[in-house]
């Protein structure tokens, strides 16, 4: 029996993540939980959705985190270890604004020239809701509480705090166009 997209996922996020740092496995979890629930809005691309939300974090794995910049590190390592489909790598590597933490970073041009943003609107959107929706132990909240905790936890003036208060607007924006789009995707035909 082969596995399937998501399975693999699963498998390749809870080894790298599950022991070593379980409460972002938690969160991987509760991530890849949201993207369950918005099939209706990936279409054919919902085991894609869900595979990218397992493994959005996959690069805070210590044994993964050469840049110290997870996005990064967690796309390299599906690119150069496993091999990962394109789509998906570019899903890690850009996930909820990466960009905007990785101009921070002084890395903006490395993640734009290896791995360009998915073209998929709809599934960059989506995948900004289930992560920025979900707390550190896995459980559903609003994008505003996660940016708020995102805050406390790291300080309004570190360089995360930096980000996230920059990429606020744009985090609401997705999390509605993606309720908006969920909301459509209900309505009878």
């Amino acid at each position: 029996m082969t596995e399937t997209l998501p399975q693999w996922a699963r498998r390749i996020a809870e080894q790298e993540l599950a022991d070593t740092l379980p409460r972002r496995w938690s969160h991987s979890q509760g991530v890849a939980r949201q993207a369950e629930q918005l099939a209706a809005v990936a279409g054919p691309d919902d085991g894609l959705l869900v595979a990218a939300a397992v493994l959005h974090d996959v690069g805070y794995a210590p044994r993964l985190a050469l840049t110290g910049f997870h996005p990064l590190d967690g796309a390299r390592f599906l690119r150069d270890q496993l091999g990962a489909d394109a789509r998906l790598v570019q899903l890690v590597a850009n996930h909820s604004l990466a960009l905007l933490e990785a101009e921070e970073r002084g890395l903006r041009q490395t993640l734009e020239h290896e791995f360009p943003m998915l073209a998929d609107q709809v599934l960059v959107d989506a995948l900004i809701l289930c992560d920025m929706t979900t707390t550190p132990d896995g459980t559903p909240t609003s994008a505003r509480g996660r940016v708020a905790e995102i805050l406390t936890r790291y300080g309004a003036g570190t360089l995360v705090g930096r980000f996230i208060q920059r990429a606020q607007p744009e985090i609401e924006a997705a999390v509605a166009r993606t309720e908006h789009r969920l909301a459509a995707a209900s309505q009878p035909r």
